[in-house]
């Protein structure tokens, strides 16, 4: 949090503890990800009685760990890469609460991008400040010359350098990125490599993502803050920073049930919900957060009939999830060269979108390859189509990593999944929000409409925290204060061309 021109979005005023009350509220929290963890938290530290339901047997989500037996062996496991940007702020948050100098994250100093004629980019040593270090990011760019730059329609592409949010969606949400992008100008080539990488961390191509959520993205990393580009990673298997958080909400007399799906929830008991989950159980409460995936969150609310209202509902029917992605992790006998990165993002080598080593950074992957002399390798694959086969992303692998050809495999663990959001143009004023028609009800995940310059994880911890600071002042109980980067951009010269702009079109 060095960025002084962060966003502080201050807690709303309350009584500190439930004590001060004359009963204590319920709330069940159905999901254990990052969303449902922060709304748990945010909950349990005014003295709200919590209970978390979890479908899965690990906390985490999407970025959930496990271990794997093979062979005999215990493999650590998760599904997949996760950047920790600095801009982080309310994961950071909800982090410090057991790790309060986040010694559990270690940065990676550089994430170089290549693509299929093998130019590269890089982020070491960019300024820190926008917009030099976008300008100076594309002025060192093999994919940008000087005459491209000039060629940009810099009144058309305003919006992308004068962010406001939520305007900005206002603006761009009926376009694609690629659209957009072709708009403006935008070099093919920088194209491809730079802006690549934003759509399909969303698990979409360029052509399926709302160039709104693009903007957004451009703000939140480049011209917004001046955290720097540079990410963190969790230096342990991704279960190091949630088990301990579990402790921690544990002596809140926070309650856990995993492994038990949540199906129904009803209205109109003694208490105001009446929760029905895959074990029987039927639980009463106060409040409920549902912090599931999108398929999660259709099947709870197309099986509890009368909650909410038939346009919310028709909302959450409408929500759709992004092309499915592959996870593929190798157990190599040998090492790859040292001089190989922690991450490689890559394009134009389908379907490979990005090469991880996690010996490089992973505790449990470091200590298997300091035992055995080999190495840990993860291929990511987005927006795949699954007749394209992992082998296909190994081959790719052996392209940009020659010596790993020779490599004789340990052994090998491939992940598919299809559960991630997925934003097409025209869907923004469409997708449900934290507050919901039915009093009591919130809805917390990276699928949630929040009015803030958020996206990925913490767009999940973001809406998690707010979900409880929706129901605390529902309560009288005092908010927690969230951080964002500012929610327009910084210049008043960009941000007056942009709005002359809009005006012109209008």
């Amino acid at each position: 949090m060095t960025d002084r021109h962060r966003q502080i979005h201050p807690a709303s005023p309350g009584y500190a503890d439930a004590g001060a009350l004359s009963w204590r509220p319920r709330a069940v929290v159905v999901g254990a990800g990052i969303a449902g963890l922060a709304a748990a938290t945010g909950l349990a530290e005014r003295g709200v009685a919590v209970a978390v339901v979890e479908s899965e047997h690990y906390l985490g989500g999407r970025v959930g760990g496990w271990t794997e037996h093979h062979d005999g062996a215990e493999l650590a496991m998760n599904r997949g890469f996760h950047a920790f940007f600095r801009q982080y702020y309310n994961l950071r948050a909800l982090l410090r609460r057991v790790d309060p100098q986040l010694k559990m994250l270690t940065p990676v100093r550089d994430y170089p991008l290549v693509d299929g004629a093998g130019r590269r980019d890089s982020f070491r040593g960019l300024p820190r400040i926008p917009p030099w270090n976008a300008l100076a990011f594309a002025l060192r760019s093999p994919t940008f010359r000087l005459a491209d730059l000039a060629r940009i329609d810099a009144r058309a592409a305003a919006p992308l350098a004068a962010v406001s949010v939520p305007d900005i969606y206002h603006q761009l949400d009926h376009i694609d990125a690629e659209t957009f992008l072709k708009s403006i100008n935008f070099p093919h080539s920088a194209r491809h490599l730079a802006f690549e990488v934003f759509s399909r961390s969303f698990f979409a191509e360029p052509s399926q993502l709302s160039a709104g959520e693009l903007a957004t993205m451009f703000h939140i990393y480049f011209l917004g803050s001046s955290e720097g580009l540079i990410f963190d990673v969790a230096n342990s298997n991704f279960d190091g920073l949630w088990n301990p958080l579990r402790d921690y909400l544990s002596e809140l007399d926070v309650e856990f049930r995993l492994g038990t799906r949540v199906r129904q929830v009803d209205t109109g008991s003694a208490k105001r919900f009446r929760i029905f989950d895959d074990s029987g159980e039927i639980t009463d409460a106060d409040a409920v957060v549902l912090a599931v995936d999108v398929n999660g969150l259709q099947s709870i609310v197309g099986e509890s009939d009368g909650l909410g209202s038939e346009q919310w509902r028709a909302q959450i029917a409408g929500l759709r999830t992004a092309p499915p992605f592959v996870v593929h992790r190798l157990w190599l006998d040998r090492p790859v060269k040292s001089q190989r990165p922690a991450f490689l993002g890559t394009a134009g080598h389908p379907p490979l979108d990005n090469i991880s080593v996690l010996d490089r950074y992973e505790r449990q992957a470091a200590a298997w390859s300091v035992s055995t002399g080999g190495s840990v390798v993860e291929l990511h694959s987005y927006a795949v189509d699954l007749a394209q086969s992992s082998d296909h992303a190994v081959a790719q692998l052996k392209r940009l990593y020659p010596e790993t050809a020779s490599a004789r495999v340990v052994h090998e663990q491939v992940l598919q999944r299809s559960d991630c959001p997925l934003f097409t143009p025209g869907t923004y004023l469409r997708r449900p929000t934290v507050a919901t028609p039915q009093p009591g009800l919130k809805l917390a995940g990276d699928s949630v409409r929040v009015d803030l310059p958020v996206a990925l994880m913490e767009r999940a911890a973001t809406t998690g925290w707010t979900a409880a600071n929706h129901l605390l002042a529902q309560w009288g109980l005092a908010g927690h204060e969230l951080s964002t980067v500012p929610t327009r951009g910084r210049s008043k010269l960009l941000r007056s061309l942009a709005e002359r702009q809009r005006r012109e079109r209008s």
